[in-house]
């Protein structure tokens, strides 16, 4: 009969039979319990730790029910045969997914951090109480499967505002709410079933894409860019009969060009030929600084070629996980069924939020300050690294809410995005963006969340660990 070692706290606010419990399922996960081994009956561990039978009994009638142990009557208890437990990991399981991507989660934006919305100037106030009316309104509805697409008041906004901002026309039922730009192309990729296939991929460009693109089995062709966007004709000497080409035309990740029209033109025509089909990235594009952003590619498409994929992730917050994706219209039917199965649109209270700021005018509002802001913030970073004058560091282009900067080739950019960490800096290395080795070294500079107060120290900080390392 095994012998068992259980201490058990009174005074805790823990029940005495979940301490008994947790201490047995504790030496059996340990190994410290056999498979087979005999607890001791409820009288003698009763005795043992001077409590009820029946306090002893609830603990093994929850380690029998969760397969711990088996009752076997007159028998005794004994601990259950269980799968042998995996070798020790050699990496931390809370480690986060693609550190070189990603790294602390639901942290406040640090100088120079990339890719996410002003952390104080957002209309925090007005958006809790629409949050609070969103919430007491799913709450409320009718107990049933919500839209698997959308719910329908939301699509018809993006729609409208699509027509508006990004020149794209489309019906609501073209319109499919995802779960954030990722959820947008994993859709793309499973409705237009070219898993395993070819696809073209912009060099430099998002590193999160190529990962996804490749965890789906696609090989993945870097092509080049220039001033005018994606290289088409170096994208048909490198893989002309690939199935798929993502693209961020309006303002390209990270370079900031914008794609024009012949080159947009030459790949329509590529996409047709080939029987192919364009993802069309609508990276920062209602984040246009300069003047006024281009329309959207899929404004372009004669031929149903082309999935637009947007999100609010950059212009209300990452943290609502909440983007769309916008099909041919022969094609709604099948994504339809896709979502339905596999990819439902998120929880209601967060559309119902989204739909509210966006009809009442909240949201074009809200860009049109972001714009002016960032605008003012970007032009201050470019003017502190113009007064330090620094040969360490050159700026290269403003790209949307990012100043992209070259390094000397012999210093490593990740090591200085590193190193930034530690000293409250968050700028991205440029070189995992290229497939092409060696990528350039560079760091990209967010501009949203720079304090002017404190920028002019950041900025000295920022080149002080880059003088270290020349």
């Amino acid at each position: 009969m095994a012998t068992l070692s259980i201490d058990l706290d009174r005074a805790e606010r823990t029940s005495l039979s979940a301490q008994i419990y947790g201490s047995i399922r504790d030496a059996i996960e340990s190994g410290q319990l056999a498979a087979g081994a005999r607890l001791p009956s409820w009288s003698d561990l009763a005795a043992q730790l001077g409590v009820s039978r029946g306090t002893v009994r609830a603990a093994y009638e929850r380690l029998i029910d969760e397969q711990f142990a088996i009752g076997l009557g007159a028998a005794g208890t004994r601990v259950a045969e269980r799968p042998a437990l995996p070798p020790t990991a050699t990496w931390s399981p809370e480690a986060p997914p693609l550190p070189d991507v990603f790294s602390d989660f639901s942290t406040a934006p640090l100088a120079f951090q990339m890719g996410v919305p002003s952390q104080d100037a957002f209309p925090f106030k007005l958006w809790a109480r629409i949050q609070a009316r969103a919430a007491r309104r799913a709450a409320a509805a009718p107990v049933g499967y919500p839209d698997p697409r959308g719910e329908p008041d939301l699509r018809r906004e993006i729609a409208a505002y699509l027509g508006v901002a990004r020149g794209l026309r489309c019906n609501p039922s073209q319109v499919f709410v995802t779960a954030g730009f990722s959820g947008a192309l994993n859709l793309a990729i499973r409705g237009l079933r070219v898993e395993g296939g070819q696809a073209w991929m912009e060099d430099p460009g998002f590193p999160l894409t190529r990962t996804a693109l490749e965890l789906a089995g696609m090989a993945v062709a870097a092509v080049p860019v220039d001033a005018d966007g994606l290289n088409v004709e170096a994208g048909i000497r490198e893989a002309d009969g690939a199935a798929l080409a993502v693209v961020t035309p309006g303002q390209q990740a990270p370079l900031g060009m914008t794609m024009s029209l012949a080159r947009r033109i030459s790949l329509l025509a590529w996409a047709k030929q080939n029987d192919a089909w364009i993802v069309e990235d609508d990276y920062l594009s209602e984040l246009q600084l300069t003047g006024r952003a281009a329309p959207a590619l899929a404004s372009l498409d004669q031929d149903g070629r082309v999935l637009h994929i947007g999100s609010f992730s950059k212009t209300i917050s990452p943290a609502l996980r909440l983007g769309f994706l916008v099909v041919p219209a022969d094609m709604a039917r099948r994504f339809g069924d896709i979502v339905a199965c596999l990819a439902p649109a998120p929880a209601a209270s967060v559309q119902h939020a989204v739909t509210e700021f966006m009809r009442e005018g909240h949201y074009l509002r809200h860009l049109r300050r972001m714009k002016r802001l960032y605008a003012s913030r970007r032009d201050a970073l470019l003017r502190c690294l113009r007064e330090l004058a620094s040969d360490s560091i050159r700026v290269q282009a403003t790209a949307g809410m990012t100043v992209v900067t070259a390094l000397a080739p012999s210093v490593r950019d990740v090591d200085i995005a590193l190193q930034a960490r530690s000293r409250g800096l968050a700028p991205i290395p440029l070189s995992p963006w290229y497939m092409s080795v060696p990528g350039q070294q560079g760091l990209l500079l967010g501009v949203t969340n720079l304090n002017e107060r404190t920028l002019a120290a950041d900025c000295h900080r920022l080149l002080g660990l880059v003088r270290e390392r020349n």
